[in-house]
């Protein structure tokens, strides 16, 4: 066979000399970089070269039994193994894999604000040079017990000059000082003088280091390849053109379901510990069987070709294992971030080229990513495995990585790893306590179990109502916060409910068509597979319908969880927290009903400061405040599931935060009130709206295309008119300001309303509301030039005096 470095070296008189393996396991190819001319191309690494699951997993298994072996059973028990990104991330992992009781942890370009740096260094002949050090316990690199911390096994792909290894080993000494480290490759190919600078660390620090690797040798380089390489390659480009399609359609890969076990980190990128090497291992089995039926068997499947992402090596390649092991022809690679010349010649490394735009919203920005040697391989099926933060649109758009994978093979499928999100540890480094799951109906609330997760608290047995009255006195006098107690719950008149059930029946195509257009530009703008996270209780009805449009439409079964936030307290920090440890943040999408001024919205932004990867815009039924880019209409008008309390929410009353009833490790509270249910129609509203999903598909579809090339971004011309307001009622207070007709509508249930707003001529829409203005006794005041429907004044000095002896007319006080 013709050796994969013929090109280079006749070209550029580089050499490759040492042990008789190295040709077998080294070619060579053309960076597109000016530090450094030549790559060396691993063919058993998995990261260029497509390559049996087995033969790489394989070479970084017996790595680590060597290096078992080099240590003996307590000094190995007591070692902790680190890789680096992007190539060496799988190879540490299965050196950890031969050491068998290693924790392991491999560096990363992926910043998480909330996980302090353990360390970093410089890899300086490279294109993305700055490494991160981020695992989840502080404590990783002091495992070792009374004896001092353990020996540090630092795992890369080639040796070459030394310098990152140095770089690393001199910072973690500085920070975790150790007096034993081995440094593991596949192959050792220092020259002498960089050899030494090893051993002067050693002196200098009174450290052994030992070097592990299957092969050694050196290059040679001749004193002017650098210009001749980038010469070299500019002529290469101005002869050739690569194997891309850049105009290539978007397509619909199959997507294979994993059932990747909840709370299992998705790789070392943060650590990765003997426990969960042993879940990982007893879950593999299923997985791979739901990936062979999903891809019809070996016969159907043909040759396949499972290709990782960059950092993401370690959970494709056991995945491909897996696959071999069941008896699929399967082959494995990554996609990368380094550039490098692609020539299709047998004596070269890299035969072909795929370039694609950046699709997991890198922190060094956008740019070109890369995957080698995939066209021209001969595969009938590439799985493409990413993690849940590359799981964008970015990736299923035209030119994007899923699309030229389908000019390279016939058929493309994809598997998604959620994303780990490491939970930083408490200040005595102990963990958490286990947050519990989600309430569901019918044990919390009358809506399907399957529909809403409630990450509540029940406080039902609680005793927390209290007069409008008394509640809003105490809020306005500054002795009490809304959310520390309920408003007695109201009970409508046969006249109220008549009005509402005429209001369903006049606009349930409305809030069908709004329910659709929101969930069709949350699955194309936002995620794939999104989240829903409802915040309770106006946004969980939206949250149902949304899941069951998505549903209806596309047999998607999409999560929802309702969440509280409470103005001025914030979200409900544990319910975040478990949402981060069982989905990927980003796939997070929150939902409420309106928006009013954009109290909540502003409100959710500042949350959410604390909680990287959460995306802090809501997405809502209705903005007439214009506060939001992802709304299904901008119309301020009646949304019937307003008009009522509990009966409509599932029988769920407003959150509770209250400091003797929740703790700094408790969900937010809420009731369920099961004695209502006899006036209970919360199915029966989101029934009444899906019952009209096929009637306003067409219009959906027509809503969205005009949504996508309209300018949606936020005005908050809703904010300036509450101002407005405001200051020409005299109020001088915009938290007693509350636009549009749901949050008037929740001023007459549940405050001491003042004075109504109404725009002269609303009709239907205010009927519910003239009729509740009625029976409490509050002026309606017809306006001309309101940018909303009607706004709702709450009582600027308001005291029990203030009313009349009725409790209802509202007085001047």
């Amino acid at each position: 066979m013709v050796w994969t470095g013929t090109w280079v070296s006749d070209r550029l008189g580089i050499e490759l000399a040492g042990d008789d393996e190295l040709r077998g396991l080294l070619g060579l190819a053309l960076r597109r970089n000016p530090k450094r001319a030549h790559l060396l191309v691993s063919g058993v690494l998995g990261k260029h070269v497509p390559q049996l699951p087995s033969v790489v997993h394989g070479h970084g298994v017996t790595l680590g039994r060597r290096v078992r072996a080099l240590l003996g059973p307590e000094e190995a028990a007591r070692a902790v193994v680190l890789g680096y990104a992007e190539t060496a991330t799988a190879l540490g992992h299965a050196v950890a894999d031969g050491l068998e009781t290693a924790p392991y942890l491999h560096s990363t370009r992926r910043p998480v604000a909330s996980v302090p740096s353990a360390g970093g260094f410089e890899e300086s002949h490279s294109h993305a040079t700055s490494h991160l050090l981020l695992p989840e316990d502080p404590a990783f690199f002091d495992r070792g017990g009374e004896a001092g911390r353990g020996p540090l096994v630092l795992v890369d792909d080639e040796f070459s000059t030394g310098n990152t290894v140095l770089n690393t080993l001199r910072d973690l000494h500085a920070r975790h000082p150790r007096d034993h480290y081995v440094i593991v490759a596949l192959v050792d190919m220092r020259a002498p003088g960089d050899a030494g600078r090893l051993a002067a660390f050693a002196e200098e620090t009174g450290a052994r280091v030992d070097v592990v690797a299957h092969a050694r040798g050196t290059v040679r380089l001749p004193e002017d390849v650098l210009a001749r390489g980038l010469r070299l390659v500019e002529e290469q480009d101005g002869r050739t053109a690569d194997p891309l399609v850049p105009c290539a359609p978007a397509v619909a890969p199959v997507r294979l379901e994993l059932g990747w076990p909840a709370g299992l980190p998705d790789g070392g990128r943060h650590g990765f510990t003997p426990d969960h090497r042993a879940r990982l291992r007893e879950a593999l089995p299923a997985m791979a069987a739901r990936i062979a039926d999903g891809l019809g068997g070996p016969e159907q499947a043909g040759r396949v070709l499972v290709l990782g992402f960059e950092e993401l090596m370690y959970a494709p390649l056991v995945l491909a294992r897996a696959l071999e092991e069941a008896g699929l022809d399967v082959r494995f690679s990554t996609t990368t971030r380094s550039p490098v010349l692609a020539v299709d010649d047998p004596g070269y490394a890299i035969r072909t080229r795929l370039a694609f735009p950046a699709h997991d919203d890198p922190a060094d920005g956008p740019g070109e990513r890369y995957a080698y040697n995939v066209a021209g391989g001969g595969f009938d099926t590439v799985l493409a495995v990413v993690d849940s933060a590359a799981d964008t649109p970015a990736l299923h758009a035209p030119g994007g990585l899923l699309a030229q994978l389908a000019t390279a093979a016939p058929r493309v499928a994809l598997a998604v790893v959620p994303a780990h999100t490491p939970v930083p540890r408490t200040p005595d480094r102990q963990e958490p306590p286990v947050l519990p799951a989600p309430l569901r109906g019918p044990d919390f609330s009358s809506y399907e179990p399957d529909d809403v997760g409630w990450l509540l608290q029940d406080l039902s047995a609680v005793r927390l109502e209290a007069p409008v009255e008394e509640r809003e006195e105490a809020v306005q006098r500054g002795g009490a916060h809304y959310a520390e107690s309920l408003p007695v719950e109201y009970q409508p008149t046969e006249e109220y409910q008549e009005l509402y059930r005429d209001a369903l029946a006049g606009s349930a195509a409305r809030i069908a068509r709004a329910v659709g257009t929101v969930t069709e530009l949350v699955l194309a703008e936002r995620s794939p597979r999104p989240v829903l996270v409802s915040l309770a209780r106006a946004g969980t009805p939206v949250g149902v319908l949304m899941r069951r449009w998505a549903r209806h439409r596309h047999g998607t079964e999409l999560p929802h969880y309702a969440v509280s936030i409470v103005r001025g307290r914030g979200i409900d920090a544990n319910a975040l927290r478990w949402l981060a440890a069982h989905h990927d943040p980003a796939d997070v999408v929150f939902v409420d009903g309106w928006t009013g001024k954009g109290a909540i919205t502003r409100e959710l932004a500042d949350a959410l400061a604390g909680f990287p990867g959460f995306d802090p815009e809501i997405a809502v039924l209705a903005d007439p405040g214009s506060c939001v880019r992802t709304y299904g209409t901008r119309e301020d008008f009646l949304i019937p599931s307003a008009c009522l309390n509990s009966t409509v929410s599932g029988l769920i009353s407003r959150t509770v935060l209250r400091d003797d009833l929740v703790g700094p490790h408790d969900y937010h509270g809420a009731k369920f009130y099961r004695e209502l249910s006899g006036s209970d129609v919360s199915r029966d509203f989101v029934a009444a709206v899906e019952d009209r999903f096929d009637e306003v598909a067409d219009a959906v579809d027509q809503q969205v295309k005009e949504a996508a090339s309209a300018d949606r971004a936020p005005t908050w011309e809703g904010w300036a008119a509450v101002e407005r307001i405001s200051e020409e009622q005299g109020i001088h207070d915009v938290n007693l300001v509350k636009p549009g007709v749901g949050e008037t509508t929740r001023v007459l249930l549940r405050r001491v309303p003042w004075k109504i707003l109404a725009r002269r001529g609303a009709g239907a829409d205010l009927a519910h509301i003239r009729l509740l203005a009625e029976q409490r006794g509050v002026p309606v005041e017809e306006r001309d030039d309101l940018p909303y429907t009607c706004v709702g004044l709450i009582h600027p000095r308001y005291t029990r005096g203030a009313t009349g002896a009725d409790g209802k007319a509202v007085g001047s006080a």
